[in-house]
């Protein structure tokens, strides 16, 4: 029962920072684009050494 009481804020806290760096990566963008990387693979480089 004594687990509960330090995982359960720790879990909290864990969720807590995911979250933050979820919102953080939307807010810089992150997220914006999300067709063209899927198709990037299928162009071919112009610039191959």
């Amino acid at each position: 029962m004594t687990v509960l009481y330090i995982l359960l804020p720790l879990s909290i806290i864990l969720g807590g920072i995911f979250l933050a760096a979820f919102i953080w990566s939307v807010n810089k963008g992150q997220y914006d684009d999300l067709e063209t990387p899927a198709k990037r693979m299928l162009f071919e480089d112009e610039n191959k050494n």
